[in-house]
């Protein structure tokens, strides 16, 4: 049984950017947090500190789920707080990138960590064995190295290093910490500069830049073969740069450079002239407003060596070059990369070449199997393939042959032989049973602490597959599947998860058969998103032929299906991640609770597409309205509150804002780890079957806000319409949510039921979509994924 981590209390040491965003990450998972700078010079001391918790509402991505999260962190600074460190388990340092000031820090610590406290540095290259030469003998057992990713609340990796004294038990204790409290994924790294993730995807770079200038393609040109296309973020190699900041780049190839002087790739590790030059000049990137590109008015313009200026941004990956990558087959895309005369597939060549040569002769150095090589560079810097899954699906011993033949004629970086390991006859480094580790010449399993048990599907490698459970029942839309225990599982089969008439019909059947089959059912997506919501092309195409009656019998059909949902005898869980849009949202309104992810973006957001919720949403508002309110109480001030997020559209920038919106309930979950998701979810349907569940009893007397309470909002509306905040239209979309809300035109504290409040909602919608003007929108969202405003 490994040592669990107990983390009442942490302290971050170091109110930079990255440490303000890691005391922020803390916050969010509920962690009493202490954050840690100089004093200020002047002023309230813990100043440095005050002004950087300020800033955090400021950056975007936002670090903080929640900006009224910003007031749970304290803060200290080094010179009247250090008692503060007394009662805390987990110390994370994130100070400057400098050996000398850490092992000052250090030092000046030491006498206040407790004797149980883990200690860390979030140092993204520094030696962890040198850092650990400065603390206490009796501290050097609990103290290693934990590297964030930036930003810390959305990037999913967290390179654990451990030195040569750090305690195993304590590593495993801060890995199921890491895992399920922050939702990180965990590899472990050799105490090497830069680890693993920065290794090699900033050897990625330097090579990417080196055969930019040897093929004289343009960075956008290089951005646009660099992408998408290859798997890889849109914002690719050089706007990926931009973003990080030129100066942190800069920095990162200099660590490289000084503290790797023997790695055969040596020579290329400096700085090219152009990103020197744009540093001396202050361009730094997306956080001066320029760097590589920068935006001209609307227009993005980008750097141009020979000009020595700035040009339009519109070169284009060739159509013979996107026609190779489009090649289904790897093995086959490879063989036409590499025999292709056009410059960018040379290009892509060689950069896929020099990637692998690199990984492959420092794997054994960095990191014990090939696996850890892989998760660092997926979740680090986003690609959908790591270096060695894409080498083994693209053949691994013709593909080696190559590298060799290259390397041979002195076509790649580094004349540095492949190891032998890569030439013993097999197929690639990643199988069913394990990855490949150079120091154990063997193919290791995945880790088998109790945490990983929590992650029933996770984050598969290349020749990786995990059961997919015994199937239940099956249509177009839907398949129910169980592991043979007394929970079921749905998941959609549509497009982002879209509700169409086969997932409506198919819910109500799967929901049928957890009644007379499972203790409880849990709504899951094996991926992101939940659900974008409404079929929109199914209804706009019964809409315009005409077949209003379809299209009403549809919205119906809807509305029993969330109805359904709540009134089941079983609970049923909906699992959120990502986007769950619309009746995505409505249906996990309806469900007897929700699990939702940290990054759930969830609204009801019809507004936007000339609509109004109609699958049950408004009803469901003003039921948990009249319930709140109590008898006789102020239903409107309960309405109000939830109003302007669904006549706005708004969508939550995470679960825990989804709480504050009313979108998602107090007692409903929030998880940490998507990998996590399905098991919590089923856990709390066990949970709740566990405790003798019965659905809600029928809401047959909802006190409504009536006739005044439209009047009310129509006041509102009336000031946002003058103010030119909403159109015309905009105005009439929001009154008619408004009078669904209040339960229509009758008298105020009337008394109706849910069947009323549905039939109000069908009526609007039906009468909504049969608008010119909400079929333009729904055309415009079809056509450009933007809202219309018309």
């Amino acid at each position: 049984m490994s040592q669990k981590l107990l983390v009442r209390r942490a302290a971050v040491l170091g109110a930079g950017v990255m440490g303000a965003q890691i005391a922020a990450h803390l916050t969010n998972a509920g962690v009493d947090t202490v954050l840690f700078d100089l004093p200020a010079k002047e002023g309230n001391p813990d100043g440095v500190v005050l002004k950087a918790i300020g800033n955090l509402g400021k950056l975007s991505p936002a670090p903080l789920a929640s900006k009224s999260l910003a007031a749970a962190i304290t803060p200290a600074n080094y010179e009247t707080g250090l008692a503060q460190l007394e009662d805390c388990d987990l110390i994370i340092e994130a100070i400057a990138e400098r050996m000398d000031w850490k092992q000052d820090l250090y030092r000046k610590i030491a006498p206040h960590v407790p004797a149980n406290a883990v200690l860390a540095s979030n140092t993204s290259g520094l030696g962890i064995n040198a850092l650990a030469d400065v603390l206490p003998e009796e501290l050097r057992s609990r103290f290693c190295g934990v590297h964030f990713f930036n930003p810390p609340r959305y990037m999913h990796l967290a390179e654990l290093i451990p030195a040569k004294s750090t305690d195993k038990a304590v590593l495993e204790g801060l890995e199921a910490f890491l895992t399920t409290t922050l939702g990180k994924g965990v590899v472990y790294a050799k105490d090497t500069p830069n680890f693993i993730g920065n290794r090699i995807g900033v050897f990625s770079i330097l090579a990417t830049a080196h055969h930019t200038a040897e093929s004289g393609l343009g960075f956008d040109e290089v951005d646009a073969i660099t992408g998408p296309l290859i798997g890889r973020p849109k914002s690719a190699t050089y706007r990926t740069s931009d973003v990080v900041g030129l100066d942190t780049m800069a920095h990162v190839i200099k660590t490289m450079a000084d503290t790797l002087p023997d790695d055969p790739w040596h020579s290329y590790f400096k700085s090219p002239k152009w990103l020197e030059a744009l540093i001396a000049k202050g361009a730094l990137g997306q956080k001066t407003g320029a760097g590589i590109f920068r935006k001209v008015g609307k227009e993005i313009v980008v750097l141009d060596l020979e000009k020595q200026d700035y040009r339009p941004a519109d070169r284009a990956a060739a159509p013979e070059v996107v026609d190779i990558l489009k090649t289904r087959n790897p093995a086959e895309k490879f063989a036409r990369l590499r025999e292709s005369q056009h410059p960018q597939a040379q290009f892509l060549w060689a950069v896929f070449r020099d990637l692998f040569h690199y990984s492959a002769y420092h794997l054994s150095d960095i990191a014990e199997t090939a696996r850890d090589v892989d998760l660092a560079i997926r979740w680090g810097y986003g690609w959908s393939l790591g270096p060695f899954e894409t080498w083994q699906a693209a053949g691994w011993k013709q593909v080696a042959q190559w590298i060799a033949e290259d390397i041979t004629s002195g076509k790649a970086m580094s004349s540095a032989p492949l190891p032998d390991w890569v030439f013993d006859g097999r197929e690639g480094v990643h199988a069913g049973e394990g990855s490949y580790s150079p120091s154990q010449d063997a193919k290791l399993p995945r880790s088998s602490l109790p945490v990983y048990k929590r992650q029933r599907f996770p984050d598969p490698l290349l020749g990786e597959s995990f059961p997919q459970g015994d199937t239940v029942f099956e249509n177009d839309g839907v398949r129910l599947w169980t592991d043979g225990d007394d929970i079921g599982v749905v998941s959609f089969k549509t497009k982002m998860h879209t509700v169409s008439d086969q997932v409506l019909d198919g819910l109500q059947e799967a929901i049928g058969i957890a009644e007379r089959k499972f203790a409880g059912l849990v709504i899951w997506q094996p991926k992101e998103p939940f659900s974008a919501g409404a079929d929109l092309a199914g209804a706009l195409g019964l809409l315009q032929a005409g077949k209003v009656d379809a299209f009403e019998a549809m919205v119906a059909n809807f509305q029993a299906t969330s109805q359904r949902i709540k009134y089941s005898l079983v609970p049923v869980v909906a699992a959120v991640r990502g986007l769950a849009l619309g009746g995505g949202c409505e249906f996990q309104m309806h469900s007897a609770r929700t699990v939702a992810h940290l990054e759930s973006y969830i609204g009801l957001v019809e507004a936007g597409v000339g609509l109004l919720p109609a699958g049950g949403g408004l009803k469901e508002i003003a039921v948990r309205a009249s319930q709140a309110a109590g008898p006789g109480g102020d239903v409107f001030a309960e309405l109000k509150k939830t109003f302007e997020t669904v006549a706005m559209a708004k969508v939550s920038t995470s679960a825990v804002e989804a709480k504050e919106l009313g979108l998602l309930r107090a007692n409903d979950k929030v998880a940490f780890n998507a990998h996590e998701l399905l098991h919590i979810a089923r856990q709390e349907a066990r949970g709740l079957a566990e405790t003798g569940y019965r659905p809600p009893l029928p809401a047959r007397s909802i006190q409504v806000a009536g006739d005044v309470g439209i009047a009310t909002f129509r006041m509102l509306l009336v000031n946002m319409l003058e103010g030119r905040f909403i159109s015309p239209y905009d105005d009439e979309i929001a009154t008619r949510i408004a009078t669904v809300l209040c339960g229509g035109e009758v008298d105020r504290s009337s008394i109706v039921d849910e069947e009323w409040l549905l039939k109000l909602e069908r009526k609007h919608f039906v009468e909504l979509a049969q608008q010119e003007k909400t079929q333009a929108r729904i055309a415009h969202m079809l056509k450009t994924g933007k809202p219309l405003r018309n």
